[in-house]
């Protein structure tokens, strides 16, 4: 029997998914992404106040490393950026400094005051070593967290879940784990439930379910315990948490925030969800437009604006997460990196190594960690790039191993044929 067939067998099934999808479509249940990621897992049990959380920020696009973390002590970074090498510390539009040989962009001094308090930490030349110049291979090898495997189904996130979800009660895994925008993200994909937040006035707007006739409608209409009555359950259920940990106890507050736009409105929303409902522990934000082939800019421009931006984003969400960033490691993460030499457009190409950022009062902050492979000609990966001395797999188990006590056979899990045999320093 075809889809179809059923479908004229069975009208009242058939209206019921229109219905369903209808108000998907509409956003009134669009907080939760495609069918199949709400169904209940476990039984019940409470979560321990304790408990690691991880937020992940995936720069799209391969964010340059060598500006984000200046190498202004090697000789050869100047010499190959003659246009768009910050400048050095104490110069206009200068680094600041981090240690004698690396500078944070001056765009991200918003972030300095978690540097000098020790929760912020850098691991230079770090990245995948998978050979791909492609944007999306290299994203698809990151999110499986299987790089060069392209038969891997699931995303490293969603397995994540599944190994921390434990034993616990329906009404924990709705909200679990929870990604930032409508569509579904490869390092989510898997068997585990995964909310989604939606990004703008979208995440506070009322939809047609919200309407107290409407939703006494549709409870009638899905109150049996088949699979597809169940889903909208809990995604009207989850919808509903959502809004209420989303609400101001300060209603001028939230009219003044449904105002703003940026990303740094939606980051901040997600900080004061998870500080506010302890089910959400991993969070994924993927953030777009780090190709810059062309006026890449240095201390200021292209570059230094959207870096300016992300630092504000990126304080918006820890502001927002309150006493919770205390059980919380944000971790910022770009595909790849990007040349060393400046191409002829004042910009530069796919490359290889980068930096990865982690956040955290489990962090060894204050410090940039990793091999520092240097920029001289016969230490660049394929003579044009930064090397990788440091797996992202590396530093991400070590996280893993520390906020959420995983064992090797569950880090295993999580990142198939890696071992964890050595450390980049980055966790205490």
């Amino acid at each position: 029997m075809n889809d179809k067939t059923k479908l004229i067998n069975n009208p009242n099934e058939s209206r019921r998914q229109f219905l369903a999808h209808t108000a998907m479509r509409a956003g009134s249940l669009g907080m939760l992404a495609a069918s199949g990621i709400w169904t209940s897992r476990a039984v019940a049990t409470n979560l321990s106040p304790l408990d690691g959380r991880l937020v992940v920020i995936m720069l799209r696009g391969a964010v340059d490393g060598l500006s984000v973390v200046a190498p202004y002590g090697d000789p050869n970074y100047y010499a190959s950026r003659s246009s768009i090498a910050i400048a050095r510390p104490g110069e206009l539009d200068g680094v600041m400094r981090l240690d004698s040989l690396f500078g944070l962009h001056p765009a991200l001094a918003v972030l300095m005051p978690y540097w000098e308090r020790g929760e912020l930490g850098f691991v230079q030349a770090s990245g995948s070593h998978d050979q791909t110049r492609s944007h999306f291979d290299a994203q698809d090898f990151m999110e499986s967290g299987t790089p060069g495997r392209k038969s891997t189904q699931d995303g490293w996130m969603n397995r994540l879940a599944t190994v921390v979800s434990g034993s616990q009660s329906d009404l924990a895994l709705r909200l679990q784990a929870v990604n930032l925008g409508p569509v579904m993200p490869r390092i989510f994909v898997g068997a585990a439930p995964i909310a989604s937040l939606a990004q703008g006035n979208a995440a506070l707007a009322r939809g047609v379910l919200d309407r107290e006739p409407v939703a006494d409608a549709f409870a009638k209409l899905y109150a049996g315990e088949d699979r597809l009555s169940k889903t909208v359950r809990e995604a009207s259920a989850t919808r509903r948490e959502i809004m209420s940990s989303l609400a101001s106890d300060d209603p001028k507050a939230d009219q003044g925030a449904l105002s703003l736009r940026g990303l740094a409105v939606d980051t901040g929303r997600l900080g004061q969800l998870m500080q506010r409902d302890a089910r959400v522990r991993l969070a994924f934000v993927p953030v777009g437009g780090w190709d810059t082939h062309v006026n890449q800019g240095a201390g200021k421009g292209q570059l230094a604006n959207r870096l300016l931006l992300l630092g504000e984003a990126i304080d918006a969400l820890i502001k927002g997460l309150g006493q919770r960033f205390q059980e919380t490691t944000v971790v910022v993460m770009s595909e790849f990196g990007r040349t060393v030499r400046q191409n002829g457009n004042t910009g530069t190409d796919h490359g290889h190594g980068n930096v990865m950022w982690a956040f955290g009062s489990g962090v060894q902050g204050g410090k940039v960690h990793g091999s520092w492979p240097g920029l001289e000609a016969a230490a660049l990966h394929e003579g044009r790039d930064l090397a990788v001395t440091s797996d992202f797999r590396q530093v991400l188990s070590e996280i893993l191993k520390r906020d959420f006590r995983l064992t090797d056979k569950q880090l295993n899990v999580v990142f198939p044929d890696f071992r964890l045999n050595k450390t980049s320093g980055l966790i205490a």
